[in-house]
Formats: C-alpha cells, sequence, structure tokens
C-alpha cells in the first residue's frame, strides 16, 4: 500500500472570527487541493477540518502521514484522545473536551486508516505546509467576501 502525504492548516482572523482550513492530499505525486472557510469560528476548529476534511477525500483504507502545524492536532489525537473517551469527553479536570463533534468524527476517520501525525513546525518554509496555509488563508478569503 502506497503512502499518501496530506499536509494542512487553519486559519482564523480573529479568534473567534472568520476562518479558513487548507489541504494538500499528496498521492503517487499528484497533489489534491481543497480548502473552505466558515464566517464565525476558531483556528482549533479549523485545524481540525482541515484534516476531517483530507482523510474524508481518501478512496478505501490508506497508509497516510499527515502533516500539521496544530499541537492541538497532532497530540489530541496520538496522546489526549483515548484519555477523553475513557472520561466520556471530559478533559483531566473535568469539563467537556472543546469540538468533541470534530474529534469524535476524527477519530472515526483515523480508524479507517493507517495515519502517522507528524507535527511540522509552522510558517518555517516547509512546501507543503506552505501551501495548506495559503488554502486555509484561500478559505478564510472566501468567507470574507461572502462566497461560499
Amino acid at each position: 500500500m502506497d503512502i499518501v502525504d496530506i499536509y494542512t492548516d487553519g486559519a482564523c482572523k480573529g479568534n473567534p472570527g472568520a476562518g479558513g482550513w487548507g489541504a494538500l492530499v499528496v498521492a503517487a505525486g499528484i497533489g489534491r487541493e481543497f480548502h473552505g472557510g466558515e464566517a464565525l469560528t476558531t483556528n482549533n476548529r479549523m485545524e481540525l477540518i482541515a484534516v476531517i476534511r483530507a482523510l474524508e477525500s481518501l478512496a478505501g483504507r490508506t497508509r497516510a502521514r499527515v502533516h500539521t502545524d496544530s499541537q492541538y492536532v497532532q497530540l489530541g489525537i496520538s496522546a489526549w484522545i483515548d484519555n477523553w473517551k475513557h472520561r466520556g469527553w471530559r478533559t483531566a479536570d473535568g469539563k467537556p473536551v472543546k469540538n468533541q463533534d470534530l474529534w469524535r468524527r476524527l477519530d472515526e476517520l483515523a480508524a479507517a486508516h493507517e495515519v502517522e501525525w507528524i507535527w511540522v513546525k509552522g510558517h518555517a518554509g516547509h512546501p507543503g505546509n506552505e501551501r495548506a496555509d495559503a488554502l486555509a488563508n484561500l478559505g478564510v478569503a472566501s468567507v470574507q467576501r461572502g462566497s461560499p
């Protein structure tokens, strides 16, 4: 099974504010780009939606490397989620997990694939991350000017 590389990013102008998400999915040397936005959201929601939309684009069980500059996403899915589920979707201090709807969806999608979660430093010249950032900003622009 070939490995698919996924680069994702979220952006928000104000937090909450106008937000966008972007994803670059590279399989067999061919890249597909996705982006979108929401008029009132948070950066963390956009980071999660970027990964969700990328994984939803995959056909069949896939080996994927998800490259994200969000430690919230990378640590959430690889280190924190099992404890959240064990505690009934509550944090260590008993509060409900924020963005639970998106974490549940990401958990489903991650289980359907073989995923390696890779954190990359944002805005550091990594080509895949820079492209995902540009796509996320296109998502922001689409809602700021009233486009779908």
